[in-house]
This record gives structure tokens, sequence and C-alpha cells, in this order.
């Protein structure tokens, strides 16, 4: 799929942009920039796309990305409809990925920090102790000027350098073949699959919003993404499911017809095919 590619204007190596959202919601279109970005979530929750990674995120969630890695967090309808006012709160750090290299020639700081930066060209998702200790820093970072704004940007990312607490987002295999052809109509793609997955689609529905034919459509959908639209669906409707599983009043049946199956044989099938576990083992997990 073809996401845009964004200037953020952040000019020299020795330079880092901290961006403090506060707003309704997230408006952003699939897009892809020269910078490194390590977004934190403060306040918000629905679908997040990296690369060819189909995610949830919610209030937390703590990513690093590299340069150039397409992505786009978009608010779930529900998360729109029930809060008014400034209902996301996110803090989004840019850097050149030059600029920590550059810092020193001392082996036993920059190593660790060359290996963060590669690692992160797939996009990474930190959890546990170390999402703590580095949230814990960016909640304060907005706040301070000149060199104590780098010394709490260096803080996270010596945390993050050395942990192991983190996943892999793109696939091994993903790569960025996008230019700026067809910008807008790839992000209409996205975000109308991303709000209307929980309802019947047509393949002609999507392919009119490109104007294309389906055959054409369907070539170049799975040319850009590596998967056909039925199965890029069905990884936002089984996300959605395993988000709506994870609490206990909601029953696998109801979650079913919520993510927009119109039956439970076809709702395990392809559960089964993208999680590896059947809904009720899904479900039973969670409570061991």
């Amino acid at each position: 799929m073809k996401p845009q590619l964004i200037d953020i204007n952040l000019s020299g190596k020795k330079t880092i942009q901290i961006k403090k959202l506060e707003m309704n919601n997230l408006t952003s279109p699939f897009h892809f920039h020269n910078l490194c970005e390590l977004v934190w979530i403060e306040k918000s929750y629905g679908k997040r796309i990296v690369g060819d990674s189909i995610d949830n995120f919610e209030d937390g969630d703590l990513v690093l990305m590299g340069p150039n890695l397409p992505h786009i967090w978009l608010n779930d309808k529900i998360f729109e409809q029930a809060l008014k006012g400034n209902s996301v709160k996110a803090t989004v750090i840019y850097f050149p990925p030059d600029f920590l290299l550059n810092l020193t020639d001392e082996q036993d700081i920059l190593n660790p920090t060359a290996d963060l930066i590669l690692r992160s060209a797939r996009g990474l998702r930190f959890y546990g102790e170390t999402s703590k200790k580095v949230i814990k820093t960016l909640s304060n970072i907005s706040e301070k000027d000149g060199f104590k704004k780098i010394i709490y940007f260096l803080q996270a990312i010596e945390i993050l350098s050395i942990s192991d607490e983190y996943n892999y987002l793109a696939s091994l295999s993903f790569k960025n073949s996008y230019d700026e052809k067809d910008t807008t109509r790839i992000n209409k793609v996205y975000q109308f699959l991303m709000q209307n997955f929980q309802r019947d689609i047509s393949l002609k529905e999507v392919a009119d919003l490109c104007n294309m034919t389906t055959n054409s459509f369907c070539r170049f959908f799975k040319s850009r993404t590596q998967k056909s639209l039925t199965r890029f669906i069905n990884e936002l409707r089984i996300g959605q499911a395993c988000k709506l599983l994870q609490n206990e009043e909601n029953g696998i049946a109801d979650v079913c017809f919520q993510c927009g199956y119109n039956n439970l044989t076809n709702f395990n099938k392809f559960f089964r095919t993208i999680t590896g576990k059947k809904p009720s083992e899904y479900k039973k997990q969670l409570k061991d």
C-alpha cells in the first residue's frame, strides 16, 4: 500500500523534536519519513499499522520506529464516540538516526545504540519494566529545555538499547517500496478498512475508493502489502476479537458478531489461522 512521505522539518543531525499531542482523535495519514520516531500513547486506543503489522494499541503503547517505516495510528469508532474534548494524549520524539551515533566513539555505548537503530527498522513495541521506566522519563521531557531535554532523551534511549522487553512489529521480509504516487487513494483504503471492518465490505466498494476495477485493485493491493484484501480485513477483525476477549464478560459468540463475522465457523477458522489458537484456547490462556 502507499503511504505518504512526510517532511518533519527537522534540520541538522544534532537535533531532536518533541511533540506533545492533545487532540480529539488521531488523524495523521499512513506515512513515513527519514527520521527515527519514538511514540508514547499516554491516552488513546485503536488500531496501529507499522509496515505490514496490524495491531491494537491502548494507553501506554510505546513504539520505536526507524527511518522510512510506514505507519498510522487510528482511533476506534467507540473511542471517538465515547470521549469529548482533548481525548488523545501522546508524546512523539523525532530524531535523525545519526544523532545518537555521532555523540561518542566509545564502543560500549555505540554498539548497543547502533543495534537499537538497526532493530527499529522493523518497529519495536516495548513492554514491562522497560516501558514503565521510559514512560516515567518521557512524562517529564516535554517540560525540559535545552541540555536537560537531551539528557532525558538519552536516558530513555539507554533504557531501550539494553532492554530485551520488546516485540518486533513489521515482518522480517517487509521492505518499504513506496513512493509518492497514489498517496491519497491508498490512505483512503487504509482509513476506510480500519473504520469499517466490523461490517460486510465488498471488493468493489474498496476498489471504487481508488477508481480501479476489482481485478486491478486486487493486483495492486497484493503487490504492495503481500496480503489479499480478505486477509487484511480478517487481521483487523481478529485483532479486535483478541482485544474484546480480554474482557471476561464478552462471550465468544458475541465477539464473533461484533467483529463482523456472520457465523462462528468462519470466526473460529480465521482466528486459528491468524493466532494459531482457537478462541476458546486464547480466552483460557488469559485466565491462566
